[in-house]
């Protein structure tokens, strides 16, 4: 349904890359959210009321706590679709991430006070009435919600929200947390126990363990977390070894928001290769990698040399140095990268069978520092493959 809703609403909506594509996506899911959530919120209130159920209330503020969060994921998505400007030459993108911890924010708040109200519930249980018109809409709000799963799912995928993704997760919990409320409902004038307030103790934990993953998650890419092992593997099948590029390291990647991500990596090139031709490729690789992953990438050169007699010059001197830690210790993917006042030696190392990654580390350390006390005009960079 939602994906003839939005070809009927959104214009191009196949262009996602397109700013303005992308802010209708975010305006559709966020009117959506603010209806269904609305409608939601006042019809589990007036059953709440109804029956006095502090699990059926809970349920209700939630949905009005996502309504919230629906409204603020509506303003996230046009602010971040700002231009650049002078006091943020990467644009606004990161707002949507500020916008999805705003939301767990709301939603740790919620959780906490529903957990007081559960805990004085148990206290103090009140007996809870059987409504069938009750049990049906709480039902029907369930296949609501699953919708909202449903569509803020495929948006956030579509457009690469984490914002929609979040709702989407947060609709699921609301699912669980209603059908919860519907077997207090069912089973609770069947005991003595205080099952309204157990219920709604475990919904506030469910709430508060939502709040905490978003939040987790969204501080992680704020922060800047590592790129996805995905990523780097487009980025890397996209360069192939020939003859003009030997290998590739060093990769970073900054992400200033959805569409918005800004990427480095060094290639490795013979000494030997053309400056014209080289410039060349890079300058097809950067398009090429730009109009598949939507990234911008900046390609760095390292000369590598190609001279046997000074490559087989330094391997010697690195196994010297590194038999005097370990003689079981081999060098190996040796790459000497010339410079005109200093020189990089990148290199992995092979280390003994059984070896345990502490002892690695420490081994790598110890080499690492011996290296550059015997030879300070030299960088040398052990790759950590093997830790």
């Amino acid at each position: 349904m939602i994906r003839w809703i939005i070809k009927k609403i959104i214009k191009d909506y196949t262009a996602t890359s397109n700013k303005r594509v992308r802010e209708a996506y975010g305006r559709l899911a966020g009117a959506l959210g603010i209806g269904c959530n609305l409608l939601l919120f006042v019809m589990k209130l007036a059953i709440g009321i109804k029956m006095n159920s502090i699990a059926i209330l809970a349920d209700a503020f939630n949905n009005l706590t996502d309504l919230g969060s629906s409204t603020v994921s509506l303003l996230a998505i046009q602010i971040s679709n700002r231009p650049p400007d002078k006091e943020h030459p990467h644009g606004h993108g990161r707002f949507e991430y500020i916008s999805t911890l705003v939301v767990s924010f709301i939603i740790f708040g919620f959780g906490f006070s529903l957990l007081s109200n559960a805990l004085q519930k148990i206290g103090s249980p009140e007996p809870i009435s059987f409504d069938p018109v009750g049990l049906t809409i709480l039902l029907i709000s369930v296949l609501v919600k699953l919708w909202m799963f449903s569509y803020n799912r495929y948006i956030g995928k579509t457009i690469g929200s984490n914002v929609y993704r979040a709702a989407a997760a947060d609709s699921l919990n609301d699912v669980l947390a209603t059908l919860t409320v519907v077997a207090a409902m069912v089973f609770g004038s069947s005991t003595t126990a205080p099952l309204d307030g157990i219920i709604g103790v475990g919904i506030s934990a469910f709430i508060l363990w939502t709040g905490f993953t978003i939040a987790k998650d969204t501080v992680n890419v704020l922060l800047g977390s590592s790129p996805s092992p995905e990523l780097v593997r487009d980025i890397r099948v996209l360069i192939p070894k020939d003859q003009y590029i030997w290998g590739t390291h060093d990769l970073v990647v900054h992400d200033y928001g959805p569409g918005r991500v800004l990427a480095s990596i060094h290639v490795e090139v013979p000494d030997t290769a053309n400056i014209v031709e080289i410039h060349s490729v890079i300058d097809d690789l950067e398009r090429k990698i730009s109009k598949q992953l939507g990234i911008e990438i900046v390609i760095h050169v390292d000369p590598v040399c190609t001279h046997t007699e000074i490559v087989d010059r330094v391997y010697a001197h690195l196994c010297e140095i590194a038999g005097k830690i370990d003689p079981s210790l081999s060098i190996e993917h040796l790459r000497v990268i010339r410079g005109r006042s200093r020189s990089s030696i990148r290199f992995s190392l092979g280390y003994p069978a059984g070896l345990p990654p502490f002892k690695m580390e420490e081994t790598t350390r110890r080499l690492q520092e011996n290296l550059q006390k015997d030879n300070p005009n030299s960088e040398y960079v052990i790759d950590d493959t093997n830790l």
